[in-house]
């Protein structure tokens, strides 16, 4: 473990920086410097609970010279040219998926992290989760043989939480084929082991008052004979949580008689903009905002059912454990909950910008996967398969 923390500076206070919270404050290896956010409530919390430095600009937050890193937490639109700041001031970047909304701006990002001799890291996707990092360990001992299918589907009610009015407009990076496929998608291509070819996708968008894609089905074809399908709904009807011992995502427990509540808060409200003020109210510095509480989580984090079909038996990962499927027997290895939730990012983090090593999760790793999950949407428009022509393996 580093005995001096990583200086951290963040751009953009919302949903995602929320999510990583606790994982900032548990982690000794983290220590939060600065922040920028156009909302002056959230900079005054973020003065207030960290006794940093807060700025209204992303311009001014990465001139901080205490901030020896960026997390890169704004909206989809803005990561490629906040990562191009951040590269040209010398700061080593952390930038939340998915990585830009173009190749062209992965390119850019890419290029800007290089010239500038900086890492760029791209998460938090839920490729990190333990679950998955343990399954890919074991796939690689060989005892297994080689993958050669993979399925992964995850129904949630993703559509229906708050939005911002951009969050529901593809063009804009809305819906849930850049928001929700980057997770799978990453997962798939880890556990696959080798590079991905071609794509066929189906896309469902069913509510004419959430006009964005809701749910998708892709099949994923690999150079090495490997098959993948990856399917999601986001429509909130069946929670695919229940296949998981009702461990949801952010491995804490869930309620089951809580299901379609997220609708019911929609349909309470009565004005176009209320939506929006909703989400704004539960965001970091917002009226509403409860911080997350310390010790909350109970497993691993995950995303949903997945099973991977190998030569010499199945394996599948849950929030505790990996069950593996031989010929005569199943064998349950137990999975530790972790003390320090998302710790997977941090211990990429800290490996890059303190021991140099490249990262698992780099910018050409996450092109890869933005060009399937633009690729799906370009597959379902024009109803053909796409060819893939960007793919790396983990680490490239």
């Amino acid at each position: 473990m580093t005995s001096t923390p990583i200086r951290l500076g963040v751009i953009g206070l919302g949903r995602a920086f929320t999510l990583m919270l606790p994982t900032f404050r548990a982690d000794p290896r983290i220590e939060l410097v600065a922040a920028c956010d156009p909302r002056e409530a959230a900079r005054t919390q973020f003065e207030r609970d960290f006794g940093a430095r807060s700025y209204a600009s992303a311009e001014e937050l990465v001139a901080d010279p205490a901030a020896q890193a960026v997390y890169v937490a704004s909206p989809h639109g803005f990561h490629a040219a906040h990562t191009g700041l951040a590269a040209a001031a010398g700061k080593h970047v952390l930038v939340e998926k998915p990585m830009a909304l173009t190749l062209p701006e992965c390119d850019d990002m890419i290029a800007a992290c290089a010239a500038a001799g900086v890492h760029l890291l791209v998460g938090h996707c839920h490729s990190f989760d333990t679950p998955y990092l343990a399954a890919r360990e074991l796939i690689g001992r060989g005892d297994l043989g080689r993958v050669r299918m993979i399925q992964a589907l995850d129904y949630t009610d993703f559509l229906y939480r708050p939005r911002r009015p951009e969050e529901l407009r593809t063009e804009e990076g809305g819906g849930v084929v850049f928001s929700q496929a980057a997770h799978q998608v990453d997962i798939v291509r880890l556990l696959a082991g080798s590079g991905a070819v071609r794509v066929r996708a189906v896309l469902g968008a069913w509510d004419p008052a959430r006009p964005t894609e809701g749910a998708y089905t892709a099949l994923l074809w690999f150079d090495d004979g490997v098959f993948a399908t990856l399917t999601y709904s986001g429509y909130g009807h069946f929670d695919s949580d229940e296949w998981c011992g009702w461990m949801g995502e952010l491995g804490t427990i869930k309620d089951p008689a809580r299901h379609g509540q997220a609708r019911a808060r929609l349909r309470a409200l009565r004005l176009p903009d209320e939506e929006a003020r909703l989400k704004h109210a539960g965001t970091y510095g917002g009226p509403a905002y409860v911080a997350p509480p310390a010790g909350a989580q109970q497993a691993n984090q995950h995303f949903g059912p997945v099973v991977v079909s190998c030569e010499k038996g199945d394996l599948r990962p849950l929030p505790d454990a990996l069950l593996v499927y031989g010929d005569e027997r199943v064998e349950r290895i137990p999975l530790a909950a972790p003390a320090v939730p998302r710790f997977e990012v941090i211990d990429e983090l800290v490996a890059a910008v303190v021991d140099g090593k490249r990262p698992l999760h780099s910018g050409q790793w996450a092109r890869g996967t933005q060009e399937i999950c633009l690729a799906m949407l370009r597959s379902a428009r024009e109803n053909r398969d796409v060819t893939l022509e960007h793919q790396v393996g983990p680490g490239a």
